[in-house]
């Protein structure tokens, strides 16, 4: 008689832990720029807010610290790295290169769900934009929805892990931007470029899809840099 497999042994697991929870929650704060650069975190209140113990937030800091999307200061202060405004082109040159190529393959490989729901989503963006006084929190998190509705359509989670990984670093400079200019989203020409992306998307047309949201990103780069909010290295 064969003897039991010991795989067939082992009992089931918690698939996410607690230090897994944490992690994704305060990583989706950065993504969704509810974090500005210079901010810092305490990890006793967020143990709180978040209902565990200080062990989860500890693990989850840790690996974000290892993303390089949260750094531990000379006092031992956990807080969103200060970007450089060097460092900040690299970052938007390698998000141009990975997210454009996440929206040519939706555009091929998108169905009907994956088109409504971009659609309902560019639209939900254009009206936030086009009221007297758009809610900011808002209208970020329609744009993150959006790109991230596009980028799930190219059927890679590969590629989603690592345009995640670059948000992480991402999304706290945009928050900085908005809290700094306010009027932007009137003046943006993210709506167009929005607008041209599910066009092309609906249309199946690769290439036009990447050139949308290459237009985009650095359409919003260009404008971040000029206003020099971000320090120069020395």
């Amino acid at each position: 008689m064969n003897a039991k497999a010991p795989m067939a042994e082992m009992e089931p697991i918690e698939r996410l832990t607690l230090g897994d929870r944490a992690y994704r929650q305060i990583a989706d704060l950065l993504i969704a720029g509810r974090l500005a650069p210079g901010d810092r975190m305490s990890l006793r209140s967020t143990a709180d807010a978040l209902g565990v113990s200080m062990m989860p937030i500890r693990e989850a800091v840790t690996r974000l610290v290892a993303d390089h999307a949260l750094e531990v200061a000379p006092n031992r202060a956990i807080r969103v790295p200060v970007m450089s405004a060097e460092r900040f082109r690299d970052l938007t040159a390698a998000r141009i290169v990975v997210e454009s190529h996440a929206a040519a393959r939706a555009a091929t490989l998108r169905d009907a769900a994956d088109l409504a729901r971009i659609t309902a989503l560019e639209q939900a963006f254009q009206k936030e934009t086009q009221k007297r006084q758009p809610d900011l929190a808002a209208a970020v998190a329609h744009n993150q929805a959006l790109h991230f509705a596009v980028y799930e359509a190219a059927r890679s989670p590969q590629l989603v892990d690592i345009i995640r990984s670059l948000w992480l670093k991402a999304g706290p400079v945009i928050n900085l931007d908005l809290r700094a200019n306010p009027e932007r989203l009137k003046h943006t020409r993210a709506v167009q470029f929005h607008a041209d992306l599910v066009a092309a998307i609906a249309a199946q047309k690769a290439p036009a899809a990447q050139h949308a949201i290459e237009q985009d990103l650095q359409s919003a780069a260009d404008f971040i840099l000029s206003q020099g909010t971000l320090p120069t290295e020395e």
